[in-house]
C-alpha cells in the first residue's frame, strides 16, 4: 500500500509540474540528439587502448556553452571522467546521472557499416557505443541542458559523470573516482545503464530497471605437458587436456539458487506471459529439481539471457596454444569468463568447485586478472526515485516494470557499495536483435532512432521527477 500511494504521489507530481513549469520542446530537441549522439558515436573510444579525451572535451564545450559548470578528473591525461553540476536548493541529497564514454573493440571488416559512421538506415543508427553506452550519455548531457534552459528548480544537485574506462580499465574510472574524488559525484540516487525496455515484435513488452547485478570474475585454466613432434602423438598433449577440461567446465551446470531480485523477477515476469511461458517462468522457482530443471534447460536452449539469471554462469572465451602445425606445445592456456550471483559471491569455494569439475592434475586452475566490482546490495523498491520510474514507464511505455539482476557489470557496483541507491535504465531494443547480430557488443550494434529520442524523454522525466522542487 505505501509504495502504491507513492506511485501515485510520483505521477500527480510529475503531472502538476507539468502544469506549472515550461515543458521541453521536444520536436526541436530532436535535431540536437542526434546531433549529439552522431557525433559521440563519430569517435573511436575503444578501450583497450583508451581514448575519452576528445568525448570529455566535446561533451565539456556543449555544457560550457549551456552555462554549466564542469571538470575534468583524470588518472592518464588522455582518459578524463568528466563532471557537471546544477545545483539545487539543497533541501534533499544530490542525484547522479552517469554514462561512459569508453567502448569495446571492434573488427571493421565484420561490419556492413564502419563501425564510428554513425550511419542513419532503416530507421536504426549503426555504430559501436549506440546501445552501450553512448545512449546514457547523450541522454544525460540533454537532461542537464533541458534543465538549464528551463531553469526548473531543484530540491537537490544533479550530477553528471561522463566516466572513462568502463569496459574493462576502472581504476582510471569509477575507481578513480570513488577512491579519490567521491566528494564530487556523492548521491542519494544514481541513474545509470543496465536496464532497458523489452520489445517484441515492434512492441515494448515491459521495462526492466536494474537493482542488483552479478559479479565479474576471470579463470584461467593452463594445460602443461612435454613438446614433441607432432608426428608421434602423445597422450600428455597439454591441448587435448586442455580441450577435455574446457568441455567439462562448458557442460558443469551450477545449482539453481535465486535471490529477491530474481524471483521477483520471474514472479512478475510469469503474468505478462503466455500461459506456457508463464509457467515455465513458475517452474523455474520450484525448489524440486525435477520441476525446475527441465525448465532452466528451456531457457538455456530459447532464452539464455533468461537462464544466467538462474545460477553462476561460465563462458570459455579464449584460447590459447600452440605456434606451428608438427610442434606438440608444452602448455595451453582457456580464459574462461565468470558471473558470480552477489547472494553466493565465494570466491575460494567456487574456483575449488571448478577444480572438482576439471579433475586433471595436467590443468591448473586459477583466478585470471580482470576488474572485479565489489559485493553490492540491491537498490531499494521503496523510495521516492523507484517511484519516478515507475511512473515514467507507466507514462512513456504503458508496460510493467520488472526490477531485475543484470548479468552483466557496470560501475553502480562501486557505489552502491558506498551506500548509493543505483538504478540501471536503458532504450528500448528488440529481443530479435541479439541472435541477429544487432546488439552491444556485436559486429552490427544498433539502435533505433525513435527509441533514442524517447529514451532521452523518459530520461529527462527521471531527472526531472526526482530532482524538481516540490
Amino acid at each position: 500500500m505505501r509504495r502504491l500511494m507513492v506511485v501515485l504521489m510520483s505521477v500527480t507530481a510529475i503531472a502538476v509540474s507539468a502544469q506549472g513549469s515550461r515543458e521541453p520542446d521536444w520536436a526541436t530537441l530532436e535535431e540536437e540528439t542526434l546531433r549529439h549522439f552522431q557525433t559521440l558515436v563519430r569517435m573511436d573510444t575503444t578501450d583497450p587502448p583508451g581514448g575519452e579525451r576528445p568525448a570529455a572535451e566535446y561533451l565539456k564545450q556543449v555544457l560550457d556553452r549551456a552555462g554549466i559548470p564542469s571538470q575534468m578528473f583524470a588518472l592518464e591525461a588522455h582518459r578524463p571522467n568528466l563532471v557537471a553540476r546544477l545545483k539545487g536548493n539543497g533541501k534533499k541529497r544530490p542525484l547522479l546521472i552517469m554514462g561512459h564514454t569508453d567502448t569495446v573493440n571492434v573488427d571493421p571488416a565484420k561490419w556492413k557499416f564502419p563501425p564510428f559512421s554513425a550511419t542513419r538506415s532503416d530507421g536504426h543508427i549503426y555504430g559501436r557505443g549506440t546501445v552501450d553506452d553512448k545512449d546514457n550519455v547523450v541522454a544525460a548531457l540533454m537532461s542537464m541542458l533541458t534543465l538549464k534552459r528551463l531553469n526548473v528548480p531543484l530540491d537537490r544537485d544533479v550530477i553528471f559523470l561522463a566516466e572513462s574506462g568502463e569496459e574493462g580499465s576502472t581504476r582510471v574510472g569509477i575507481q578513480f573516482m570513488v577512491n579519490q574524488h567521491f566528494a564530487e559525484i556523492d548521491a542519494e540516487f544514481c541513474f545509470a545503464e543496465g536496464g532497458g525496455m523489452v520489445r517484441e515484435g515492434g512492441q515494448v513488452k515491459y521495462a526492466t530497471v536494474q537493482t542488483l547485478e552479478k559479479i565479474p570474475r576471470a579463470i584461467e585454466l593452463t594445460a602443461r605437458g612435454p613438446a614433441g613432434h607432432g608426428s608421434i602423438p602423445l597422450r600428455t598433449n597439454a591441448v587435448a587436456h586442455l580441450a577435455a577440461a574446457v568441455a567439462k567446465v562448458a557442460a558443469w551446470e551450477p545449482p539453481i539458487s535465486l535471490n529477491e531480485t530474481s524471483a521477483g523477477y520471474f514472479k512478475r515476469l510469469a503474468t505478462i506471459s503466455s500461459p506456457q511461458a508463464g509457467e515455465r517462468y513458475r517452474n523455474v522457482l520450484d525448489p524440486d529439481p525435477k520441476v525446475s530443471g527441465p525448465a532452466a534447460e528451456y531457457l538455456l536452449e530459447r532464452e539464455p539471457r533468461l537462464a544466467a539469471l538462474l545460477r553462476h554462469s561460465i563462458s570459455p572465451n579464449i584460447i590459447q596454444a600452440g605456434y606451428r602445425v608438427n610442434v606438440i606445445p608444452s602448455e595451453a592456456k582457456a580464459t574462461l569468463d565468470v558471473r558470480l550471483l552477489p547472494h553466493e559471491s565465494d570466491p575460494a569455494k567456487f574456483l575449488e568447485e571448478i577444480r572438482k569439475v576439471v579433475n586433471d592434475p595436467a590443468v591448473d586452475v586459477s583466478w585470471a586478472p580482470r576488474d572485479v566490482r565489489p559485493g553490492n546490495p540491491a537498490a531499494s523498491l521503496d523510495n521516492d526515485a523507484f517511484a519516478v520510474i515507475e511512473a515514467a514507464v507507466t507514462k512513456h511505455y504503458r508496460a510493467t516494470n520488472i526490477p531485475t539482476m543484470s548479468t552483466g557489470a557496470t560501475d553502480m557496483a562501486y557505489l552502491r557499495a558506498k551506500g548509493m541507491q543505483c538504478y540501471g535504465v536503458g532504450p528500448a531494443t528488440d529481443v530479435e536483435d541479439g541472435p541477429l547480430g544487432f546488439g552491444s557488443h556485436s559486429d552490427q550494434e544498433r539502435i533505433r532512432e525513435e527509441e533514442l529520442q524517447r529514451f532521452v524523454r523518459f530520461h529527462y522525466d527521471l531527472v526531472a521527477g526526482v530532482a524538481r522542487a516540490r
